[in-house]
């Protein structure tokens, strides 16, 4: 589009940029770095990768910021296709989710299966497995369940207090989200800490840390995510009506707060008992 003529359509068409070609190659070398280390063949290449992706990552959202914000170009319709893709997105992520949860259910449910190879070898025909020192559910699992509820809370505080103009409340809410979030993955690192079993010390142990881990990964990046919505709010990027980049973490913490739900009541109450 020649400079200076408006678009006959609602739609943003952005301008060309190597980043998606930087982004399929950092993946690549991500992808080839995770097989080379994991064969132990070379440790260099998975950092590169991992360096690579982030940088994507922050020259993307960089120029996806330039255009909401600076630029103007995310009306109504705009917004509405970022929502659709952000509920995909989370839609993803419960498929990713569901997949630890088949795994663990299939082997507490069916912990006494012969017809699974080496499943009675390694359960004792019960669940929790024999042997098996598993956490107490109301413990530190349940302080960490607190603390997520509780952060789902101040975020929502923090939403409430954008769209009725309140900046303090709004900077307030997602600080202590923020806050919640750290101590919940400081728990949960001292949880690790720990622990009587290792990740490779059976198919109990294997689920465990697979369902929690890759949740704790996703506090983290939301905790990320929250971070830098902090810094855009302190900036004066948000408006009561233009604000989706803080209603995708909100949406995307309040999805984290969820599937803990269901990890603290599945895998940590029901399943260790």
């Amino acid at each position: 589009m020649s400079a200076g003529h408006e678009p006959n359509h609602p739609y943003h068409l952005v301008d060309p940029s190597p980043v998606p070609l930087l982004g399929a190659i950092s993946g690549g070398v991500l992808a080839f770095g995770m097989v080379l280390f994991m064969h132990e063949v070379t440790l260099w290449v998975l950092p590169v990768g991992v360096m690579m992706v982030i940088a994507t990552m922050f020259l993307w959202w960089r120029d996806v910021i330039k255009e909401a914000t600076h630029q103007g170009h995310h009306n109504k319709v705009v917004q509405l296709g970022l929502r659709y893709g952000m509920v995909l997105f989370i839609a993803s992520e419960v498929m990713f989710f569901a997949a630890f949860f088949w795994a663990f259910f299939d082997a507490s449910l069916f912990a006494g299966e012969a017809q699974q190879f080496e499943r009675v070898e390694h359960t004792g025909g019960v669940w929790p497995p024999a042997g098996v020192e598993v956490f107490p559910a109301f413990h530190l699992p349940f302080l960490n369940t607190m603390i997520l509820l509780l952060s789902g809370c101040t975020v929502t505080w923090a939403h409430h207090a954008l769209l009725h103009g309140d900046r303090q409340g709004l900077l307030q809410g997602l600080a202590i989200t923020i806050a919640l979030g750290v101590i919940f993955t400081g728990v949960q690192a001292y949880e690790y800490g720990h622990a009587a079993f290792g990740f490779t010390d059976g198919i109990y142990s294997s689920t465990f840390y697979m369902a929690t881990g890759f949740h704790g990964f996703h506090v983290l990046v939301g905790t990320i995510f929250l971070i830098v919505c902090w810094f855009r709010a302190y900036y004066g990027h948000f408006k009561p009506d233009h604000h989706f980049g803080f209603e995708a973490a909100a949406w995307y913490w309040h999805f984290v707060d969820v599937v803990w739900l269901f990890l603290f009541i599945c895998v940590y109450w029901w399943g260790g008992n």
